[in-house]
């Protein structure tokens, strides 16, 4: 064992130019990070990112962000090879279970015969039933929602069923029970989603509503082993920060803590920091895709990312010498680009440790799955070959 703690810290949506594939994916030219950097003029401020590499695994630096001339941290990129560009499938990718087949997607909407089996389960009505911005539908269709009681259910062009409701019409348990059917009718083999998402509101009319930290999603139980299995059956603690209890299904994780921010998730890694376990933390900040690249706003994410470099300015100096510090991302979701999506990108991979005596290159690392197989790798568990690991390169 090199390490004693490692900690893989996920800026859900950061990623860092387009992926091979993107054409694909309708999403050539995007560029998360350095779309927001270019939006900020060279104002945009990650001194502890620029320090340990984050403009290095780039072609062309952040605009604002130099390249480290001496970094004693370890940079690349990761590219993914998974059928889709959501959550679920970078977190699972990461844990050596990539996505194969694409999963289901609903550009016009979801089928009768699930609305239909939605309402009489719920004995409410669904109204919307498209692909649209959360913030938009909410606005549009709340009012109504308050008055008639009704579900607000859309999509967007990923694997996912978003279920909406005022906090004050619909108690969260109903939302979410409501969910767990929809969830029951979306496991195959006709229709296999990735995501049912509880998406509570509250305010008091469409030019207020404000979604709320209740969020919920219930995810695709994983079809096999991920490393986090591996590494809680060989003893190892993991510990979940954020959405990756909701990711995995609760399944490989010990200790979970529920974000209500990126700010509350930084509280959780600070606290997380002063146990003193043998183990795995893997942490997912969520405002930077949930708050600002779905709502297409640039200078909101740039301040997330400014807000949280400098709370990892703190994690930094918490680290002991035999701590690791792995940052990457999910996927992309420029918000310069159009439509209200995920994008199809690399995504970062900084990796850092007070011990290291130098830095360098790790190259571009594919599939993800590298990500979960040098964890392993540290902890000596057999993993199942998908990722290689680049513990070696860490000196």
């Amino acid at each position: 064992m090199k390490f004693k703690r490692i900690f893989g810290l996920v800026m859900d949506s950061v990623g860092t130019g387009a992926a091979p594939d993107s054409v694909k994916y309708g999403d050539d030219g995007a560029d998360t990070i350095g779309h927001v950097g270019k939006f900020y003029e060279g104002k945009l401020a990650l001194p502890n990112l620029a320090k340990i590499g984050i403009s290095n695994l780039r072609d062309t630096p952040i605009e604002g962000v130099p390249a480290a001339t001496d970094p004693h941290a370890y940079y690349g990129k990761m590219q993914e090879i998974s059928a889709g560009k959501d959550s679920m499938d970078g977190h699972w990718e990461m844990m050596s279970l990539p996505v194969k087949k694409a999963l289901s997607t609903f550009p016009n909407g979801f089928p009768q015969d699930i609305i239909d089996k939605l309402e009489a389960f719920s004995g409410r009505k669904v109204i919307g039933n498209r692909p649209e911005s959360g913030t938009k539908i909410i606005a549009e269709l709340g009012e109504q929602q308050m008055k008639t009681g009704d579900l607000i259910v859309y999509t967007s062009g990923d694997s996912v069923i978003q279920i909406a409701a005022h906090e004050d019409v619909i108690p969260l348990d109903e939302l979410y029970k409501i969910c767990e059917y929809a969830r029951s009718l979306v496991n195959g083999p006709e229709y296999l989603v990735g995501r049912i998402i509880a998406r509570p509101y509250v305010g008091p009319d469409g030019q207020h509503f404000t979604r709320t930290a209740n969020r919920r999603d219930f995810t695709l139980e994983p079809t096999a082993e991920t490393d986090l299995n591996r590494l809680q059956d060989a003893g190892v603690h993991v510990v979940g920060v954020g959405k990756i209890n909701d990711i995995f299904s609760g399944h490989g994780i010990d200790e979970g803590y529920h974000n209500e921010s990126n700010m509350d998730g930084m509280d959780h890694v600070d606290h997380v920091m002063t146990e003193d376990f043998t183990g795995f933390c893997f942490i997912n900040l969520v405002d930077f895709d949930a708050m600002y690249g779905h709502r297409r706003n640039p200078e909101g994410f740039g301040q997330a990312l400014m807000d949280f470099d400098k709370r990892l300015g703190t994690v930094m100096a918490n680290m002991h010498d035999d701590d690791l510090l792995m940052i990457t991302a999910d996927h992309g979701n420029d918000p310069t680009y159009t439509g209200s999506d995920h994008t199809r990108e690399f995504v970062p991979l900084v990796v850092y440790s007070p011990s290291f005596k130098q830095g360098g290159s790790l190259g571009i690392r594919s599939p993800f799955s590298d990500f979960g197989a040098t964890v392993l790798d540290n902890f000596g568990v057999a993993g199942n070959s998908v990722g290689h690991s680049f513990l070696a390169d860490l000196k």
